[in-house]
């Protein structure tokens, strides 16, 4: 069904419209959650945040833009919201602070390939791409992943995170910048191992 006639039925009252307008963007929504957060938990706390105030805000909602794009706006909301109550709440432990052995073992597992050639295949690419976007901090890894995941366009993107386009062009740039060095480094990583062989 039309999406504008789904929103009339749902700001009408109708559940199971309001259901069908979310169903497409659940997974994205987890998905973005996660990536501010880094926690399965908080990230399934704050989409069940979202819904909720999206019902409330449903009669509010006047289509200038797509349903989706409002829940994304709700979520990353949500999102700054729950990361400052974090920040409040948890002052970081000292060994954090001073120990770097996370990142190292992290990169180290990336080097981890059981055959030189997988790195080519898509699925590894692919898979390589997500945890290097997970070491990104979350004010380049989020509009990278609503550019090239999400698929929106940086003034969609700018408007959503509150920023100027120039902002958001350079935030998804410098995103772009990493991974390409992170997959320049792995792939002259397999083939020094390569030839050793």
């Amino acid at each position: 069904m039309d999406e504008r006639k789904l929103i009339t039925q749902a700001q009408a009252g109708d559940f199971t419209a309001f259901q069908s307008l979310v169903e497409p963007h659940q997974k994205r929504l987890f998905a973005l959650a996660k990536r501010m957060t880094g926690n399965e938990q908080d990230a399934q706390d704050i989409v069940q945040d979202t819904l909720l105030k999206a019902i409330d805000k449903l009669e509010t909602f006047r289509a200038e833009s797509s349903f989706g794009t409002w829940l994304y706006s709700i979520v990353l909301n949500a999102g700054r919201l729950h990361i400052v109550h974090q920040k409040r709440q948890n002052m970081t432990p000292i060994e954090d602070l001073l120990d770097g052995a996370t990142h190292q073992h992290d990169s180290h597992h990336l080097r981890e390939w059981r055959d030189p050639h997988s790195v080519m295949e898509a699925s590894e690419i692919r898979r390589f791409i997500s945890e290097a976007v997970d070491e990104l901090p979350a004010e380049y890894s989020v509009p990278f992943v609503l550019r090239y995941e999400d698929e929106l366009s940086i003034k969609e993107i700018a408007d959503l995170l509150k920023l100027s386009e120039a902002a958001t062009k350079s935030r998804v740039l410098r995103a772009r910048l990493f991974l390409r060095e992170k997959l320049d480094s792995i792939l002259k990583i397999e083939d020094s191992s390569e030839k050793v062989r």
